[in-house]
């Protein structure tokens, strides 16, 4: 693989009683082998059609790449209306695969500018509409069930602009990214005649980003989408064994169920030593937290498992983070990820003699600044004895994001079934939904409004 998982740091040979024995995990060999099990078994099906994304979308791929290139030739700007796995995915791999100024290249140097609206507040809105042109903008919908309230309350303001601005035209200037058999945004494509592509309905959000999810978008931005699959059916086949030794993705899902179950962490902190893996700290955040965070287990048992995912970035957060993970509670796996070869590189060059603290970077590069800083970062926190694991990657391309993005997902996977929790559902995200329906006094959400209408006053006391 394109990808190596180090986890030397995790293991008691490197941390003594504060790592993790060979014992332990051999302990939990029988548990791991029936979520190795489990998954295959249910490939495809379920929340699962996620697995065979990399294999089933030959003709989707052939269609999305015709269409992009019409996107490019036809107008100025790309956005993206949506939330969750429908903006945190393209983000990521736009910041992975594009130049990291992308938007402010000369315009012969890129293609279409982009953007990704994933929240309501007013003011990113207007200061959207700034610097866009609705008139030579394609406005990418992704909304599986048509009725997220973010991502439609934008669809509404667009389509009203839209309409008002270039008349009979305007459906011409949207996308709908939905699902292909039920919701409201199907129906409205349907009337408007909107270009429609599917998210498979065995594909829940936060596993969406390499189906038309996110392959629309990086396909506009020029990134080779058949790269990306690759890529991930690479890792996939990697991890095609039911011994963790043998499975780097089931090895990683191990050592998180191990050090949740049995080391008290219950604090994952990813952090990414390059600027273009950035945001690939954002996607997992909402990949292991909103799947893992689970109230009950499978056998309805109140249960409350899960591991907060912090996101850091190397090496800005050796000067604001590193502290506390190396002298503070051992309650964190640290997750670091590493670039092998960079894209690009820039010598240090010779000056500051007279100042032998500084003289000594000279003649070095930042690549080599970047990786050494990396590894020192390991060493510190090994030395302290505060568990860290590296992924590392031998360079940033579109198969090696594809890769791990795919790791990531089937360690989550992995995880949850050890831990014996939903891994696909989210109910406590359906709550807060829920409760905003029914503040907005929608209907069919009476009883709800009742709830929050007995709900404990706040007391004045608290508010000072």
């Amino acid at each position: 693989m394109q990808i190596k998982f180090d986890f030397n740091n995790m293991m008691q040979e490197q941390l003594g009683d504060k790592g993790i024995s060979e014992s332990q995990i051999e302990a939990v060999r029988a548990k791991a082998k029936d979520s190795f099990d489990y998954l295959e078994a249910n490939r495809g099906k379920g929340w699962m059609g996620w697995t065979e994304l990399p294999y089933n979308q030959e003709d989707i791929v052939r269609d999305i790449i015709y269409t992009a290139a019409e996107v490019r030739a036809k107008f100025d700007n790309f956005v993206v209306l949506g939330i969750g796995g429908s903006a945190l995915g393209p983000m990521a791999v736009y910041n992975a695969l594009c130049h990291l100024h992308y938007n402010e290249l000369d315009p012969k140097k890129r293609g279409v500018k982009f953007y990704v609206e994933d929240n309501v507040d007013p003011e990113r809105m207007l200061a959207l509409l700034d610097v866009v042109d609705p008139a030579k903008t394609m406005f990418n919908v992704i909304t599986k069930s048509g009725a997220t309230s973010e991502t439609m309350s934008q669809y509404l303001i667009i389509t009203d602009i839209l309409k008002k601005k270039i008349g009979k035209d305007w459906a011409k200037h949207i996308i709908a990214t939905t699902s292909e058999s039920k919701g409201n945004l199907i129906k409205l494509a349907k009337e408007n005649g909107f270009k429609t592509y599917f998210i498979p309905e065995s594909v829940g959000g936060r596993f969406s980003e390499l189906c038309p999810v996110g392959l629309l978008p990086a396909a506009v931005l020029g990134i080779d989408i058949i790269g990306m699959l690759r890529g991930a059916a690479e890792v996939d086949k990697a991890c095609n064994s039911s011994d963790p030794y043998k499975n780097p993705a089931l090895m990683a899902a191990v050592l998180q169920y191990i050090a949740m179950e049995e080391k008290g962490a219950n604090i994952s902190v990813m952090m990414p030593y390059a600027d273009s893996l950035k945001l690939m700290a954002d996607w997992y955040c909402q990949l292991w937290g909103e799947s893992l965070g689970k109230g009950v287990d499978f056998d309805g048992k109140e249960v409350h498992k899960g591991q907060t995912p912090v996101k850091a970035l190397g090496v800005t957060d050796q000067h604001s983070q590193v502290q506390l993970y190396t002298e503070g509670p051992f309650d964190k796996v640290i997750t670091i990820i590493g670039v092998e070869r960079f894209r690009g590189n820039v010598e240090i060059p010779q000056g500051a003699e007279e100042f032998p603290d500084v003289n000594f970077l000279c003649g070095h590069s930042m690549e080599e600044l970047i990786n050494t800083e990396r590894r020192a970062t390991e060493y510190a926190l090994t030395r302290s004895k505060h568990m860290n694991r590296t992924i590392l990657l031998e360079e940033v391309s579109a198969s090696t994001i594809g890769g791990l993005m795919m790791f990531f997902q089937l360690e989550t996977a992995y995880c949850g079934k050890m831990l014996n929790i939903d891994t696909f559902n989210q109910p406590g995200v359906e709550e807060g939904k829920n409760a905003t329906y029914a503040m907005f006094n929608r209907h069919g959400y009476e009883k709800k409004r009742e709830e929050l209408q007995k709900a404990p006053k706040k007391n004045g006391k608290y508010i000072i």
